[in-house]
């Protein structure tokens, strides 16, 4: 059997990635074969194209696929898988593997979950990642109602979902951004501000009170602004900082309570939570899709479909 995929031989620049047919396996008696209607994309993905030493921590060597995020159905399984049937729709990560057509997984993959009724492909084909991070985040930051919290990039994957269970949680938010995000990061629920060398001042502003929490989810500088506001370092949290400022909490997706992901989809099936989607790219454009997540400038998740997604 083979799948069309998303793949690359050498590490260094995501131009190198290509569409190709690839021969797969039969399948173990434990694996399951999943077609996928949605591969969603993130920066970890092409920062793994373009860093050797990041895939060999995540056990990815070339030559690889690419991606992470999914959302399609099982269309095989090995003959002795007990806990999926085929038709069975599913979502997860699959590390490396994601953007194509069919992915090979172990029936106990610790990323291979139930789809729950009510909530589309497209949806549970973007937020393995993001969903997990935000969670994590959220639950680092151990928010009360009333506070106010800072949370940088507030109109990115992980920004637009972390915004929004921060607002549930009774929280008052002012989310970071540039000038064209601020009516998208005000439809969250959160006060919009500039980044840039004016931030402070900004969020003096709109505060109007003290900032209890922060959450940089793009480098330091947001936390940076954090402490210098008053904000006590063990109520900072980065996501994406090589060296962040002593005493803030780094926070990834792998921080994530146990049911993380379902309890999101539950919001989203009860109408909750939104998981906003930027763009939809078919898997032969997947280079632009790529570009598109690594401007940075996305409002919300990038996804690729392969015209399948319920």
């Amino acid at each position: 059997m083979a799948t069309t995929a998303v793949t690359f031989d050498r590490f260094g620049d995501v131009a190198d990635l290509s569409l190709r047919t690839v021969e797969t396996d039969l399948l173990d008696e434990h694996q399951v074969r999943i077609g996928i209607a949605v591969a969603g994309l993130n920066p970890v993905d092409w920062q793994v194209v373009e860093s050797e030493t990041l895939a060999a921590a995540f056990g990815i060597s070339v030559p690889a696929g690419f991606g992470n995020d999914f959302a399609g159905v099982i269309v095989e399984t090995g003959r002795s898988v007990s806990r999926w049937n085929v038709g069975d729709r599913v979502f997860g990560g699959a590390r490396g593997a994601a953007v194509a057509t069919s992915v090979v997984l172990d029936e106990k993959h610790r990323s291979l979950h139930r789809t729950p009724d009510g909530v589309d492909d497209l949806t549970a084909g973007v937020i393995d990642i993001a969903g997990r991070t935000a969670s994590a985040v959220e639950a680092a930051l151990a928010v009360r109602e009333g506070e106010t919290v800072l949370v940088a990039a507030a109109a990115g994957g992980v920004g637009s979902i972390l915004t929004q269970l921060l607002v549930r949680a009774g929280a008052r938010v002012i989310g970071t951004g540039s000038a064209a995000s601020a009516e998208f990061i005000r439809s969250l629920g959160a006060e919009p501000v500039e980044y840039g060398p004016d931030l402070a001042r900004q969020v003096r502003v709109a505060a109007v009170g003290p900032i209890a929490a922060a959450a940089d989810l793009h480098g330091v500088e947001t936390a940076s602004t954090a402490l210098e506001l008053g904000v006590p370092a063990g109520r900072v949290v980065t996501i994406e900082a090589e060296s962040p400022p002593a005493g803030v909490l780094p926070v990834n997706g792998s921080d994530a309570r146990p049911g993380a992901l379902t309890r999101l989809l539950d919001l989203v099936a009860e109408g909750g939570l939104t998981v906003p989607i930027a763009a939809v790219y078919d898997l032969d454009h997947f280079s632009e899709a790529v570009a598109h997540q690594r401007s940075r400038h996305a409002r919300g998740k990038i996804a690729i479909t392969t015209n399948t997604a319920s």
